[in-house]
């Protein structure tokens, strides 16, 4: 076989996806072996590549892995996404394991009996709004950085950027209250749509804007609360996808970068300018 990663798994999100996005997020190619049909599971099993006989399951360094917090440690560490020291590491671990229990309650909305789907979803959206998402907006405000852990991209900046996508799927201004996480969110996102990753139906819409019509816009109204993060920046050529909507905000932002490029992306919301300015 060849050495890039091979996925084992249904042709969907599921337990799978975080294991895409950390190796998109790492610049890895990776190949997918869809199971389309009972046999193809019963194969895996029988043959013992699937310790527990389940899925998902990757094949990488000559290791048949299962167990999706297993293979995702793995893979944080093999590309330098687990933090530089046990004390970072200790705090991704926490973030992620807080991120997973959120993950399980949008996951599971979709599989939720008729009766039962009003309530599970007011629930969710109750436990995002009030219990997760505050925690990861302290987070920043405490840390200071451009993200969750140390200052550098880590595991736990990939799989809150994919739940805050899954969670805008049922809720698209469901970040309306919490301005860091916005600013983070656009920072964060550039980064992984500078990496390439390979496109099927069930990916995330963010990777594949040209074929969505999710709202995926960003609207920091409050001018206060941007430095916090922009300040961290080095003067370099960065570009920002936001939505703002005062003059005030727009002053700010174009102090913070060298070339600082608005842009509509998507819709839903309504900015009142959209352009492209340079630091003075």
């Amino acid at each position: 076989m060849s050495g890039k990663p091979k996925l084992h798994y249904f042709n969907g999100r599921g337990r799978m996806e975080p294991i895409r996005w950390l190796l998109a997020a790492a610049g890895v190619e990776f190949e997918e072996s869809y199971l389309e049909k009972k046999e193809d599971l019963t194969k895996l099993q029988q043959d013992g590549s699937l310790l527990f006989q389940q899925v998902p399951m990757v094949e990488i360094d000559g290791m048949k892995l299962v167990q999706t917090r297993a293979i995702a440690n793995y893979i944080a560490t093999k590309y330098n996404l687990y933090g530089k020291d046990l004390k970072e590491r200790a705090l991704i671990d926490m973030y992620v394991e807080g991120m997973f229990d959120l993950n399980e309650l949008l996951k599971s909305c979709v599989f939720q009996p008729a009766d039962k789907k009003e309530q599970h979803f007011t629930n969710m959206m109750d436990k995002a709004t009030n219990r997760y998402f505050p925690v990861f907006e302290k987070v920043l405000k405490e840390h200071g950085k451009d993200f969750l852990v140390g200052n550098q991209l880590s595991r736990a900046d990939v799989q809150l950027l994919e739940i805050i996508l899954m969670a805008e799927e049922f809720k698209p201004d469901i970040l309306a209250k919490f301005p860091l996480l916005q600013f983070w969110f656009c920072f964060v996102e550039l980064q992984s749509k500078n990496k390439q990753y390979p496109h099927n139906k069930e990916i995330p819409a963010a990777w594949q804007p040209e074929k969505t019509t999710n709202t995926r816009g960003r609207c920091i109204q409050n001018a206060e609360n941007f430095p916090l993060l922009s300040s961290t920046l080095k003067p370099q050529k960065v570009n920002f996808i936001v939505f703002a909507d005062n003059e005030k905000l727009m002053k700010t932002l174009k102090t913070k970068v060298l070339d600082l490029s608005f842009l509509s992306y998507r819709t839903g919301f309504s900015p009142l300018q959209t352009l492209q300015g340079k630091a003075a």
